[in-house]
């Protein structure tokens, strides 16, 4: 038997036997993020909400932001945060989850990337409680789900293979570099106007069409492809085109790069991470 083939069995076989763990450390997570809280988990409800009243005032009421004839500020909006929102969530809390779990680590045996990827499996938690609040303002800003809608688990699956590889990288280098903790957040924030969440492509493409490179940035960004892929098809459904074979080829392309990346990179630095905890 092969070693490739030998990695491969002994990695299944031991997130098998520590699927447990990773269950108990996402409950775990879930109950001190919501301790002492009156209203609980109605808040991954509550706060997408009030920041999309607060983000609509401002962009759509004040200074008359439009992303598209026809398109719902509110409901374009809240849609692309909940994916964004999910991702920053994943790849933020995942970044000290070695370092935080340093005691654990040095006790007992552990697959060290069952850490960042249980940050990632919570995130995906919370997303989905926030799917609820999209729903709401669908409805009530008159954009009714269709047929199609169904398909949404595909970019969220997307987006989470690329998270999970994201986060394993960034795992792994903050262990040796306590900076990226920092750095990340600054990263985060140029990321997010970089990504089509509070205007449309088309619309920054009219705005500034010498431009070129704008164009190309976001076309290389995949949160732009995960978003603009969920927006597809929760959003237009049937009264759009929904995202096509090269789109999804795409998308899956680059979370694939990323989780290959990310899985190299953990594997090459976790060895030494027992000297730097």
């Amino acid at each position: 038997m092969s070693s490739v083939a030998t990695n491969k069995r002994s990695f299944f076989s031991d997130f098998k036997r520590f699927m447990p763990l990773l269950k108990n450390l996402v409950a775990k997570d879930f109950k001190i993020k919501y301790r002492r809280s009156i209203l609980g988990v109605a808040w991954s409800v509550l706060n997408p909400l009030f920041t999309m009243l607060v983000l609509t005032i401002v962009f759509k009421v004040i200074l008359r932001v439009k992303v598209g004839p026809g398109v719902d500020f509110a409901t374009y909006y809240i849609v692309g945060a909940s994916l964004w929102n999910f991702f920053s969530e994943a790849t933020s809390t995942s970044l000290s989850s070695i370092l935080t779990s340093g005691a654990l680590i040095r006790k007992v045996y552990i697959p060290k990337y069952i850490f960042p990827l249980e940050k990632c499996v919570f995130a995906l938690v919370n997303f989905s409680f926030s799917l609820v609040a999209v729903l709401a303002v669908m409805l009530i800003r008159g954009v009714y789900p269709t047929w199609a809608t169904l398909l949404f688990p595909i970019p969220v699956i997307y987006c989470f293979i690329f998270a999970c590889g994201l986060s394993l990288f960034l795992s792994a280098v903050t262990v040796y570099f306590r900076d990226v903790q920092h750095l990340y957040g600054v990263l985060l924030t140029m990321w997010i106007y970089l990504t089509p969440i509070l205007y449309s492509t088309e619309t920054l493409e009219q705005l500034a069409p010498s431009m070129q490179f704008v164009k190309y940035i976001l076309y290389l960004n995949p949160m732009t492809h995960y978003i603009n892929y969920f927006r597809a098809v929760v959003m237009y459904g049937v009264y759009g085109d929904l995202p096509s074979i090269e789109i999804n080829v795409v998308c899956i392309a680059m979370s694939l790069a990323m989780l290959g990346f990310g899985a190299l990179v953990f594997k090459k630095a976790e060895g030494k991470f027992i000297l730097h905890l």
